[in-house]
């Protein structure tokens, strides 16, 4: 995505912070380290440079707040509260544990609220810099009291948008981490095939990805095996259907499971173990199961 001519592409941003992430890797040398806050903060940097045109310094009180909350909330969100809170509306109102994701999500508010008008002193209409620039751009040419457009649907998208790209791709990253550590073999593989095609060169492209199958076998099976979002999103049927032999009448809740795709026997050589053939051919070529679905059909699509 570009804002503007000249600006940095996603790549572009993606090779920019990790950059901080090897800087970060080279200072814990000989020190106990873990790398959850590290890839947190990477992945929200990046989101934060679409949405605001910025980056925070890891140790900036902004981004370590930004991150507890989105920690907590996808915790909560993916246990048993959340589960509760959904199934038992007369509880809503109670003081329990589910709160803390409402006052996670009103401390976000503000932050974004915070960010949003300070675009308002510094943008140029028509120059736009982020996506922050590019919705109010809009507002001025479409909003009004009948538009679905708004100020305060701008601070809900950002909030989505920031966490939906933040906490998954982190746990990614997290999981990746685990399962190179616990199979050595797997990341030497990786390490021989990237120094083949790369020949030296010091950054990474999206495009190489063609040349590397088992790197990219890697990369999905990493995907398959974390299942960040193993309930998806939640959805809504508009109309009744029909779905082998069942019926299911307009208005009822959907909750997917994909975990019963990700491991699902016959549709991977090895369901319930990490192993990259999973994504590869008899010929070492990559190949897409239509099982893997790592956040939902909709997130297969886009992928």
């Amino acid at each position: 995505m570009n804002f503007g001519m000249g600006k940095d592409s996603m790549e572009e941003r993606i090779h920019g912070e990790i950059q901080y992430t090897l800087d970060t890797l080279e200072n814990s040398i000989g020190k106990t380290f873990s790398p959850q806050i590290m890839f947190h903060n990477a992945a929200s940097n990046i989101i934060c440079q679409v949405l605001f045109g910025k980056r925070f310094e890891y140790d900036d009180e902004v981004i370590k707040v930004v991150v507890q909350c989105f920690t907590e909330n996808a915790k909560i969100a993916n246990g048993p509260w959340a589960m509760i809170y959904d199934s038992f509306p007369m509880i809503r109102s109670l003081s329990l544990p589910f709160r803390k994701a409402f006052k996670n999500v009103e401390t976000c508010q503000k932050i974004a609220i915070s960010l949003m008008n300070e675009h308002k002193q510094t943008r140029v209409p028509g120059e736009p810099r982020d996506f922050v620039d590019c919705y109010l751009d809009w507002l001025d040419k479409e909003g009004d009291a009948s538009s679905s457009f708004s100020e305060a649907q701008l601070t809900m998208y950002v909030l989505d948008l920031h966490f939906a790209g933040t906490d998954t791709t982190s746990n990614t990253l997290l999981t990746a981490f685990l399962y190179l550590t616990n199979y050595p073999h797997v990341q030497e593989r990786c390490q021989q095939e990237i120094d083949e095609v790369w020949e030296g060169k010091d950054q990474a492209s999206f495009e190489a990805r063609n040349n590397m199958p088992y790197v990219h076998a890697v990369i999905h099976e990493v995907q398959r095996v974390a299942n960040t979002v193993p309930l998806s999103v939640f959805h809504c049927t508009t109309k009744d259907t029909e779905l082998m032999g069942y019926s299911i009448p307009k208005g009822t809740l959907i909750i997917p499971n994909l975990g019963s795709v990700l491991n699902e026997e016959g549709q991977w050589k090895s369901p319930n173990e990490f192993n990259p053939e999973n994504f590869l051919n008899d010929q070492g070529e990559f190949v897409k199961p239509e099982a893997f679905m790592p956040f939902s059909a909709a997130g297969q699509a886009l992928w």
